[in-house]
């Protein structure tokens, strides 16, 4: 049994930044993924090089924050100071029926994955900001740039709703339906990856806690871990960060953990990446 531990919105902030280092050395990190329109996006790069056993993927940005062209490159996606709309469902509405949309889309996403390039940094793998990815439109943009700057992994975030019930029944009906979306987005993803690269984990766990994986959160869920790969992902910082869905200083708390540590050391669970899973599977 496998798992990728990740840090979401790496380059967003000095304090992301600096939260997901400490975890990498001290707690149980094993991969980041890269904001590269954050605002501290060349330091976490920069800190990334100094610390190469850290696997660095694309965080993906196309909702929720800043685009990497210029607002009069992408009228149709972004406002006047160069941001996408905060609501996914707005802008996702807004790509599957404009056809200059998704012309522009693709030209961002190109420049996103060239600014990566960029830094030096191997591809580990693809996420993105919100899971804007597994949107039907912007998923068959980004599959071709997926395999021509060569990623290993992709994330599909298909969460466990019923070990979230069990631990937090808050929410309810919007863990559900988060649960029944992305299941059938992360399916229609699969099918166009026909099995082929790149690498996908059996499970994602981190969307129905996001923000809040605390500490026995994941001792829960590493003690009912059954399928051979997973990925968790987390939002850590050394300060909050003003959004109760995170960054925040509780998921780098749970990241250090000797509790959560000792537990993964005592069922036999392999700490991983995307790289390290691609290998192994030949």
């Amino acid at each position: 049994m496998q798992i990728i531990v990740n840090a979401d919105d790496f380059g967003c902030s000095t304090c992301i930044n600096t939260a997901v280092i400490q975890a990498h050395h001290r707690g149980v990190l094993t991969s980041a993924s890269l904001m590269v329109t954050g605002d501290a996006a060349e330091e976490a790069a920069a800190l990334a090089k100094q610390t190469p056993s850290l696997a660095v993927g694309l965080h993906v940005v196309v909702a929720g924050g800043r685009a990497a062209l210029s607002p009069s490159q992408i009228p149709h996606l972004v406002d006047g100071h160069g941001r996408f709309p905060d609501d996914p469902l707005r802008a996702g509405v807004q790509y599957f029926f404009n056809r200059a949309a998704r012309q522009e889309l693709a030209r961002e996403l190109e420049a996103q994955f060239e600014r990566f390039a960029a830094t030096g940094l191997p591809l580990s793998h693809v996420d993105s900001h919100l899971h804007m990815h597994v949107h039907p439109t912007v998923f068959g943009l980004l599959l071709p740039f997926l395999r021509e700057y060569g990623a290993i992994g992709l994330r599909l975030p298909r969460d466990d709703f019923w070990l979230s019930m069990d631990y937090d029944r808050t929410q309810a009906g919007k863990k559900a339906a988060w649960a029944l979306a992305f299941d059938l987005l992360s399916r229609q993803c699969l099918a166009h990856l026909n099995g082929g690269p790149p690498v996908v984990t059996e499970r994602v766990y981190g969307l129905m806690q996001t923000g809040q994986m605390q500490e026995a959160y994941v001792l829960a869920l590493l003690d009912r871990l059954q399928v051979p790969t997973a990925e968790l992902y987390f939002h850590p910082s050394t300060l909050p960060e003003g959004n109760s869905l995170g960054p925040n200083a509780g998921d780098l708390a749970t990241l250090l953990s000797p509790a959560i540590r000792r537990t993964i050391e005592e069922r036999g669970i392999r700490l991983a990446t995307y790289r390290s899973l691609a290998e192994e599977s030949g």
